[in-house]
């Protein structure tokens, strides 16, 4: 391998080249309509999900010249749509930890950006055939690509910065930046197609949306110069050894997933999807309860680190609890808002996920806002701490819930509400977001030790997957409990969590050693 310093000199000299882009190297361009791009067909997609899982398969929409067309869905009962839903969405989270290592190891960024991009054009071209077998075919797809491009992009926008500082907390700000204006156009696009035209033109659009990303990826991938490139020790042959036992493992691991759902789906096995689910969920927390009691008792660290990794479990356990509430937007939220929300707008049907698109609204107006006020505390000393934060979260989120309660309270299928519940529910929610969202991984790299970062990186990531899981499978109870009864247990569940969080707060802080 080259000598990293004359390495890195020359990457910046490369770099220095191609200029910059609003004062930012010029390869966050590249990066920023990159996530965009992937953001588009992630979010479009996630839309369209729930509510075509859950349409009749005799399902026939009105045309303006007065005919009828037919626009079938699955068919599925809510609590089998929300299992699957929830699956879904968490191992996107989960795949990202293999993904993360094959760059690392095998690929570099910039590859498995690149093969993870294409994977998940393939899945959602694949989603685009009518029928059961391609739609989880390409949701398999869309996984496994999804957690080979999401950390690593992310990962080339912190290396354009090796200097590290407020310039790359700023590079990270317009990056993130692309990230909802991808989210926000999504779904009114896709959402315009699958629910006035036909289901399967929507999960097609994500499709191009996607290879729309890969296309200007490729052309202006010199702007990045050397960054996101393999950078290892390793010999060639060493490095085909290490493919061969990463990608045998990962198949082995493919083929018993597979034989498991034959088992199930043949009756073989007798548990539905929820319960699956269900048991994951309680298993994947057990796991990582016990990797934390592994870590306190013969971890090898100091009583100062094992405070900081207790910060970390609980900050674990919240941001679960917080997605678990917050990603019903795509399940619960997206039902009430097709079967509950009087969407005529002028004779014209609005489609049910031009309002998944609100939250991103939301997000590109107020982000700057909250990024200006935590600046001002923070001259002002009065910055609140990182588990205050997270308390803050979800007490904001709580509210929407509530918000949502009340509007549900009397709604029926013919008595729809005004979709206004749904647009202040959001408000709130984004709220929330811009509260526990900045103590992400700033969190955890400023709280881990040196030799665990990578390993709380992906309990992190582990986190999201599990508020995800859990998300479904409240969104199932849909099936079986009224909107207003349901969203009134979720909004007191999540305030009471987020009251306890903001009492304990100030002795959390204590534990972080000033690290907060």
């Amino acid at each position: 391998m080259n000598n990293p310093t004359s390495q890195s000199a020359s990457n910046a000299d490369i770099l220095e080249r191609h200029g910059t882009w609003f004062g930012h190297p010029a390869g966050l361009s590249t990066l920023f309509f990159t996530e965009m791009w992937e953001r588009f067909s992630y979010y479009g997609m996630r839309a369209l999900l729930a509510l075509y899982m859950t349409t009749a398969t005799t399902h026939v929409i009105l045309r303006g010249d007065g005919s009828e067309v037919a626009n079938p869905g699955m068919g599925l009962d809510v609590g089998t749509a929300a299992a699957i839903y929830g699956l879904y969405t968490s191992l996107v989270y989960i795949m990202a930890l293999p993904g993360g290592w094959v760059a690392d190891n095998l690929w570099g960024q910039r590859k498995a950006v690149w093969v993870g991009g294409w994977i998940i054009a393939l899945g959602h071209f694949t989603m685009a055939v009518p029928s059961t077998f391609a739609f989880f075919l390409g949701l398999v797809f869309v996984v496994l690509g999804t957690g080979l491009l999401k950390p690593n992009v992310s990962t080339i926008v912190g290396e354009l910065y090796p200097e590290g500082g407020a310039r790359r907390d700023a590079g990270f700000s317009i990056f993130y930046m692309g990230i909802n204006v991808g989210a926000l156009l999504g779904p009114l696009i896709t959402s315009f197609l699958a629910e006035g035209y036909n289901w399967h033109w929507g999960f097609g659009a994500a499709g191009v949306g996607m290879v729309f990303g890969l296309i200007q990826y490729r052309n202006r991938a010199r702007l990045l110069g050397e960054t996101g490139l393999l950078k290892t020790e390793d010999r060639p042959a060493q490095l085909a050894a290490k493919s061969r036992r990463f990608f045998g493992t990962f198949f082995a691991v493919a083929v018993g997933v597979v034989a498991f759902g034959y088992l199930v789906s043949s009756g073989v096995i007798p548990a539905t999807l929820s319960q699956i689910a269900t048991v994951l969920g309680y298993s994947v927390l057990i796991i990582i309860a016990a990797y934390f009691v592994y870590l306190w008792t013969v971890g090898g660290h100091t009583r100062e680190e094992n405070r900081r990794l207790g910060v970390i479990f609980w900050l674990f356990l919240l941001i679960a609890v917080f997605w678990s509430g917050f990603e019903q937007a795509g399940s619960s939220l997206n039902l009430f808002g097709r079967d509950y929300t009087d969407r005529n707008i002028l004779g014209w049907l609005m489609p049910a996920g031009f309002l998944q698109s609100v939250n991103s609204f939301f997000i590109i107006l107020l982000a700057p806002v909250f990024g200006s006020l935590w600046v001002w505390l923070e001259r002002r000393n009065r910055n609140p701490s990182i588990p205050m934060k997270a308390g803050m979260g979800l007490v904001g989120l709580s509210m929407g819930f509530f918000v949502l309660a009340w509007g549900a309270a009397n709604a029926t299928t013919d008595n729809l509400v005004s979709p206004s519940w749904l647009v202040v529910t959001y408000f709130f929610h984004t709220v929330g977001e811009l509260c526990i969202s900045p103590i992400g991984l700033s969190a955890i790299t400023k709280l881990s030790p040196a030799n665990r970062v990578g390993q709380m990186m992906g309990v992190w990531f582990v986190g999201a997957a599990l508020g995800n899981l859990f998300a479904g499978l409240v969104a199932g109870q849909l099936a079986d409990l009224a909107p207003g009864p349901l969203f009134q247990n979720v909004a007191m569940t999540i305030g009471i969590v987020g009251i306890v969080g903001l009492l304990a707060a100030p002795w959390v802080k204590r534990l972080t050693g000033g690290k907060s």
